[in-house]
C-alpha cells in the first residue's frame, strides 16, 4: 500500500522536474537566438533550424512509410504547416529585436489563444471562469505592452502575432493527435516548415557562416530535447500539474537578459507574465477538475 501511495506521490514531482528541464532548454533556445541578432534574416533563420532539425528526424522517417495519408490528411497538415511557418519567422523577428523577458512573456499568450480558437472552431464551450480567465491574460498582455506609456516595437506587433500562429499550430496538433502517431506529425511538420519557408528564405538569402549554421543546429538540438522533456512531463503528470512550473521559464528569461545580455529588469513585464501565467494555469485546473479533454497546453508545447 505505501509503495502504491509513494508511486502516486512522486509522478507529479516527476512531472514538475521535467517541466523545469524543459523550460531551461527553451530559454538555452532564445538565448542562442538572441545571440545570433540580425545577422541571418529571420525567415532564413527560421528555415535553416528547421532544415538543420531533418538530420535529427532521421530515425523516424520509417514511420511515414506506414502512414496512410488522406486528403484531409494532408489538408490539416499543410495547414498546420503554414500556421507554424508564420509564427516561427514571426518568432526569430521579435527575438532579435525586444528583451528576451518580453518575448517569453508574450509567448504565454499562445495557450490563451488555443482556448479562444477552440471555442469558435472547435465548439469548446467557455463558462464564465473561463472568459474571466482569459480576460484577466489579456489584461496582462496590456500590463506588458503598456500603450501610451512606453513604445510598442515591431518586435512585440510580431510576438503578438506569432502566439496566434502557435496557437493555431497547436490546435491542428490536437485534431492530426486523433488519427496519426504523434512521431509523424513531428515530421511532417520538420517537412512542411522548411518547404514553405524557402522561396521567402531565398529572396533575403545572406550567405550563413560556419558559426551561424552551427548555433542554429543547437537551437534544433534544443528545441528538439525541449519537445522531448515535454513529453516525459506529460507521462508524469497532468498539464494541470506541470503548467505552473513554466512561470520559472520567465525567472530565467530575465535573468539571462540581465546578466548576458546587459537587458534591463522590467517589473511590469513580470507582473504581465505572471498574470498570463496564472490565467491559463487556472484554465488548465478547470479542465482537469471537470475531467474534459485537456485543450491548454502549456507554453512550452508552443515553441519553436
Amino acid at each position: 500500500m505505501s509503495i502504491m501511495t509513494d508511486v502516486k506521490i512522486s509522478s507529479p514531482i516527476v512531472g514538475v522536474f521535467w517541466m523545469i528541464v524543459t523550460g531551461l532548454l527553451f530559454v538555452a533556445v532564445t538565448a542562442v537566438v538572441k545571440y545570433l541578432g540580425t545577422a541571418i534574416p529571420a525567415v532564413e533563420a527560421a528555415f535553416l533550424r528547421y532544415a538543420l532539425g531533418i538530420i535529427l528526424l532521421i530515425p523516424m522517417l520509417s514511420r511515414m512509410v506506414k502512414t496512410h495519408f488522406t486528403s484531409q490528411l494532408w489538408r490539416l497538415f499543410l495547414a498546420r504547416g503554414a500556421f507554424h511557418c508564420v509564427g516561427v519567422t514571426l518568432w526569430f523577428y521579435a527575438m532579435a529585436r525586444i528583451p528576451i523577458a518580453d518575448v517569453t512573456a508574450m509567448n504565454y499568450l499562445a495557450p490563451v489563444y488555443v482556448t479562444l480558437g477552440a471555442a469558435l472552431f472547435l465548439g469548446e464551450s467557455l463558462a464564465l471562469r473561463r472568459i474571466a480567465a482569459i480576460a484577466a491574460a489579456l489584461v496582462g498582455a496590456i500590463i506588458i505592452l503598456r500603450p501610451g506609456f512606453r513604445e510598442i516595437e515591431t518586435g512585440h506587433l510580431a510576438m503578438l502575432l506569432a502566439a496566434g500562429a502557435f496557437g493555431g499550430s497547436y490546435l491542428l496538433t490536437k485534431r492530426l493527435s486523433d488519427v496519426v502517431a504523434p512521431g509523424v506529425i513531428v515530421v511532417m511538420l520538420s517537412i512542411c516548415v522548411p518547404i514553405g519557408l524557402a522561396p521567402l528564405a531565398v529572396s533575403v538569402w545572406v550567405p550563413p557562416s560556419t558559426a551561424d549554421i552551427g548555433l542554429l543546429f543547437i537551437v534544433a538540438i534544443l528545441a528538439t530535447l525541449g519537445h522531448y522533456t515535454m513529453t516525459l512531463a506529460f507521462k508524469a503528470a497532468p498539464v494541470s500539474v506541470t503548467q505552473p512550473a513554466t512561470f520559472l521559464q520567465l525567472v530565467w528569461a530575465v535573468m539571462l537578459g540581465v546578466l548576458i545580455f546587459d537587458e534591463p529588469i522590467d517589473i511590469w513585464v513580470i507582473i504581465g507574465g505572471l498574470v498570463i501565467i496564472f490565467a491559463i494555469s487556472f484554465i488548465s485546473w478547470r479542465e482537469a477538475v471537470l475531467k474534459r479533454r485537456t485543450l491548454t497546453p502549456p507554453s512550452p508545447a508552443t515553441k519553436v
